[in-house]
């Protein structure tokens, strides 16, 4: 989750919102990979939630990792709640079950991408292993019941599960069990982002079905492929979902801004202090709604920037695009995701070919996709063909993308290289979902501790 922002701008006119997301526009050339994973943390011993405090606890995990790499400690109320990196632009964050999560730093090729994921993943193990804790790649925690999973302490948090319970059933799951792996894109121009996003929207259930991998929940399967996926079909439908409005006439950053303004807020930042404005739209904001309650909170552009990082459509848009729809995985997935949208999104001839395969696909198609493949996966419906056959396409159409993107890594590979995970699981016609569900009947004896050996980073 990103780093909330202090930008005293003050707001004078609705202009200023849209040109804020408008400022992201940029010339192909400039265009980078931003890649975020997130992780469980487990004691070896036992498989138990990492707690905050203690000597083996998330707190010396990040102050050994600050030793470690010399990046500089984020600080809530007192407390380390982050790590950045005061040169190359990534950082290290907690979300709220304390998931571990890289924010990886903009990047021009998927090698790049790739080996900053494995030297992470080797820094974590370097401080987490005499510390006793490893790291679980899946996209929802498979055993811990929500009053086992630790609490983080972030002040967006505690606003956010007091608040979650009243707008959706599956808000505190969605904040303490799931884990994600996200690529954060670059548009040349509005006209580039709306292609960028109406494809990233209709083809995002796609993602959800290849990177499908939480079938498990509280020690026993829960009847879904994604279960992460199912989630977030019922989390805060006013800030989440598949963003039909996308695919109106006449949508562009302004038609998002004027969406984001009728969401209701989570808070505003004022002298380091997180404030409740769950009370409020932002709109209700900026028309002088709260001054009762906070006289001297006046709206600037830093509250607009957070508050466009609490909305959670399938893809979201800031200063770029953020591919949300993949669960978490084991190390190869971190490559993957990625790739999949890079040669997707930043090739123009893929890029059209996507915008082909989506073409005649109605808002109801859209929204049965991703109601459906949560729990059916490849196996979804759809017209006379099945999930697995339009992943097919999509897969194919990215490794032309990457192909024709020629960035070659030292060893003369190009980035088509990063899609084999993905190719093998269509190869075989399975999820990695349907893989654990057939080890968790079979080899585990209908136990899910054997996932924290095996598929753990």
């Amino acid at each position: 989750m990103a780093r909330d922002t202090a930008d005293e701008t003050p707001i004078e006119n609705l202009d200023q919102l849209a040109a804020s997301m408008a400022a992201g526009c940029k010339p192909k050339d400039k265009w980078r990979i931003g890649t975020e994973h997130e992780k469980f943390g487990f004691y070896h011993d036992g498989h138990g939630p990492v707690p905050y405090d203690g000597p083996n606890g998330v707190k010396a995990l990040l102050e050994g990792m600050e030793a470690l790499l010399g990046w500089n400690p984020i600080f809530d109320d007192g407390r380390i709640i982050g790590l950045a990196d005061p040169i190359g632009g990534g950082a290290i964050s907690l979300e709220p079950g304390g998931q571990f999560e890289l924010s990886g730093a903009p990047l021009e090729t998927l090698h790049q991408t790739c080996r900053e994921a494995n030297n992470h993943l080797a820094q974590v193990r370097q401080v987490a292993d005499p510390l006793g804790i490893g790291f679980l790649g899946l996209g929802m925690s498979p055993k811990w019941t929500r009053e086992q999973t630790p609490v983080m302490p972030k002040s967006r948090y505690q606003i956010m599960a007091n608040y979650m319970p009243k707008v959706g059933s599956h808000g505190l799951d969605m904040m303490f069990r799931t884990c994600t792996i996200q690529v954060n894109l670059d548009f040349a121009s509005e006209a580039d982002m709306i292609r960028k996003m109406r494809v990233g929207l209709a083809l995002q259930p796609i993602a959800t079905a290849l990177f499908a991998n939480s079938p498990f929940k509280e020690g026993k399967p829960n009847g879904f492929i994604s279960y992460r996926g199912e989630i977030w079909r019922d989390t805060d439908n006013q800030r989440s979902g598949p963003l039909s409005l996308a695919f109106d006439d006449g949508f562009g950053f302004q038609a998002y801004a004027d969406w984001a303004l009728d969401v209701p807020m989570y808070f505003i930042v004022r002298n380091g202090k997180y404030r409740d404005m769950t009370a409020y739209t932002f709109r209700q904001y900026l028309n002088g709604a709260a001054r009762a309650d906070h006289p001297d909170a006046e709206p600037d552009m830093g509250d607009w920037t957070n508050h466009l990082s609490t909305l959670f459509p399938d893809v979201r848009l800031k200063t770029f695009l953020e591919m949300r729809g993949a669960d978490g995985g084991p190390w190869r997935r971190i490559c993957a995701l990625p790739a999949l949208w890079v040669g997707l999104l930043y090739d123009d001839a893929a890029l059209s070919a996507a915008e082909e395969l989506i073409a005649d696909w109605s808002e109801e198609e859209r929204v049965g996709l991703r109601d459906r493949v949560p729990e059916l996966g490849f196996a979804t419906p759809f017209r006379n063909r099945t999930v697995i056959d339009i992943a097919r396409d999509m897969v194919g159409i990215s490794r032309d993308g990457l192909k024709a993107r020629d960035r070659m890594s030292s060893g003369g590979y190009d980035e088509r290289e990063y899609l084999a995970p993905l190719e093998e699981n269509l190869a075989l016609g399975k999820t990695m979902s349907d893989s654990l569900l057939h080890q968790y009947k079979t080899r585990w004896g209908g136990s899910v501790e054997p996932v924290f050996d095996e598929w753990a980073y």
